[in-house]
């Protein structure tokens, strides 16, 4: 067998997203078959999801996904051994820093699987990456429909 160095591994841009679920609304898991469906086709790998508490005094706390009563036919299993290490106990009291007291939060850390090859190539032609970015899609929204004169 022999061994791929770090340049050789086929990698694509690693991103996160923090989603802060509603104190009011009970969680309902119908996110995740989405989420399934972007593994299934290849289109990202995850590999960290993390629950995270803010608890009403400020101190923040990880949360087993069994333990947040999604309901429907939604199979917990799938996204409770999605940790990598990725995620540490600085990054969680980050994403804590950011929550409303009494609220619980995803942590998700994914892959561009799609990306992969491209980037690889990329890399196996000496570029490299010197910026990335995201906008909003509220911001594109916006700058959409100003664009059309609405």
């Amino acid at each position: 067998m022999t061994e791929q160095t770090s340049d050789e591994l086929v990698v694509g841009p690693v991103d996160y997203i923090v989603v802060e679920f509603a104190k009011d609304r009970e969680l309902d898991g119908t996110a995740f078959p989405l989420l399934v469906d972007l593994v299934d086709r290849g289109i990202i790998r995850v590999l960290d999801l993390e629950f995270v508490r803010k608890d009403d005094d400020g101190s923040v706390v990880g949360v087993e996904i069994a333990e947040l009563g999604f309901g429907g036919d939604l199979d917990v299993a799938l996204f409770a051994e999605a940790a990598t290490g990725l995620l540490d106990a600085p990054d969680i009291e980050e994403v804590g820093s950011v929550l409303e007291p009494g609220t619980v939060a995803a942590v998700l850390v994914y892959e561009n699987h799609w990306a992969a090859p491209f980037a690889t190539a990329l890399r196996r032609n000496g570029a490299e990456l010197v910026a990335s970015g995201r906008i909003a899609a509220e911001d594109v929204l916006a700058a959409l429909d100003a664009a059309e004169g609405k």
